[in-house]
C-alpha cells in the first residue's frame, strides 16, 4: 500500500498535477481510495494527496464514515490532513516522509502549528466574530430536527 502511495506522488509530481504526495486509502487490505496533491492542477489549495483519498474512497464506498479503514501517505500529514482522516474516522495512519522531510523541501506547517497554539487575538489572520444570535437559530432547529443524519 505505501508503495503505491509513494508511486502517485511520484507519477503525479512528475505530471505537474501538484506537489510530490500521494495517498492510498486501504479496508481489509484492499484499495478504496486514491488521491495525490492536485493543488496547483485545480487551483485548489485543500487538494491535499489525503484529503482527496478520503473524498475518493467516500465517493467509492458512499459513506462519510471511513472507520475500518487506514492510510497510507508518502508523507506525514499536515494540520488540515490530519483533521480531514479524524473527521473521516480512520483507524490508523502510516506514513513515509517526516513533516521535516516535507519542511526541507519548503513544504513547512510549523507556522500553522504555532498559530493553532495562540489565542484567537494573537494570530496572524484575525478573527472576527458575526451576528451569533442569527447564527444559533439554526443550531436550535437543527437540535430539534428529527430527521437529521449524525455524523
Amino acid at each position: 500500500m505505501m508503495n503505491k502511495a509513494i508511486e502517485l506522488s511520484k507519477e503525479n509530481m512528475c505530471n505537474n498535477n501538484g506537489g510530490p504526495f500521494g495517498a492510498i486509502i486501504a479496508k481489509d487490505n484492499k484499495i478504496i481510495g486514491k488521491g495525490w496533491n492536485c493543488v496547483t492542477g485545480s487551483n485548489d489549495p485543500t487538494a491535499h494527496a489525503e484529503v482527496q483519498a478520503i473524498r475518493d474512497a467516500c465517493k467509492n464506498i458512499n459513506t462519510f464514515d471511513l472507520s475500518g479503514c487506514e492510510i497510507y501517505t508518502s508523507c506525514e500529514p499536515c494540520p488540515m490532513c490530519l483533521s480531514a482522516i479524524y473527521w473521516a474516522r480512520l483507524n490508523k495512519i502510516y506514513y513515509a516522509n517526516t513533516s521535516q522531510d516535507a519542511a526541507d523541501i519548503n513544504f513547512d506547517d510549523s507556522f500553522i502549528y504555532s498559530e493553532i497554539k495562540k489565542s484567537k487575538n494573537q494570530r496572524q489572520i484575525p478573527l472576527q466574530q458575526l451576528m451569533q444570535k442569527e447564527a444559533l437559530t439554526v443550531f436550535k432547529l437543527w437540535q430539534k430536527k428529527e430527521d437529521k443524519i449524525l455524523y
